[in-house]
């Protein structure tokens, strides 16, 4: 009898166990699934000042991130490291996701206007934001909002070219960008945004104060 009683508690306490364990399973499917269908990535536009708080609507994109894009995409597109007439074309290719279509075939028909001419064979570029004429400086309305879709970023940009290692142009001008919102595609496009090109035609600007030279002769 006693030997009755024991087989009977060990299959309840074995039948507790497979309770506890079919719960243990479930309960590791579920997080699995809620692992899984969890966002993999997602965009948070932050202001660079995080001293004090901040409150925004779920559509607002802040002004200082529409800036950084507009620089961002810009400089990449006037890096040319090695040979103008293959980066500038490899750069349109490479960052087609952040242009609209427009802006995208009048950066390629700009390409073969100056491949055409000769400004772009073994040419090396960068531009660089002017130092003191950035986000800060007050002097300007840096970002123009057009509306809570587009907006107008005004940089103020010095591009120094080389050939031959040496320095063969020198310029200074403000761009004024068009960004406009594209929640098109996250997988090729996280911004959110996209560069239109230009709201009016880049000026030539002045400054005084003097700059430390890019290398080579002047």
């Amino acid at each position: 009898m006693t030997y009755r009683k024991k087989v009977d508690a060990q299959h309840a306490h074995i039948s507790s166990l497979r309770l506890i364990i079919g719960l243990l399973v479930i309960l590791g499917l579920y997080m699995a699934y809620g692992w899984q269908s969890a966002p993999r990535d997602l965009t948070i536009h932050v202001p660079p000042d995080l001293r004090s708080g901040s409150t925004r609507h779920w559509w607002d994109v802040p002004t200082e991130s529409v800036y950084a894009f507009g620089f961002y995409i810009f400089q990449q597109i006037n890096r040319w490291p090695n040979d103008g007439e293959v980066d500038y074309e490899d750069n349109i290719t490479r960052l087609g996701s952040y242009l609209t279509p427009s802006c995208k075939a009048y950066l390629q028909k700009d390409f073969e206007l100056r491949r055409n001419s000769g400004e772009l064979r073994r040419r090396e570029r960068g531009v660089s934001e002017i130092p003191g004429r950035g986000l800060n400086d007050t002097s300007v309305q840096r970002i123009e909002t057009l509306s809570i879709n587009d907006w107008t970023v005004n940089l103020d940009i010095i591009a120094d070219e080389h050939y031959g290692g040496e320095i063969v142009k020198r310029a200074f001008a403000r761009y004024p960008l068009h960004i406009i919102r594209s929640d098109i595609d996250p997988e090729t496009n996280p911004f959110g945004l996209a560069w239109d090109c230009y709201s009016g035609n880049p000026q030539r600007i002045e400054v005084s104060a003097e700059l430390p030279k890019s290398g080579g002769k002047p």
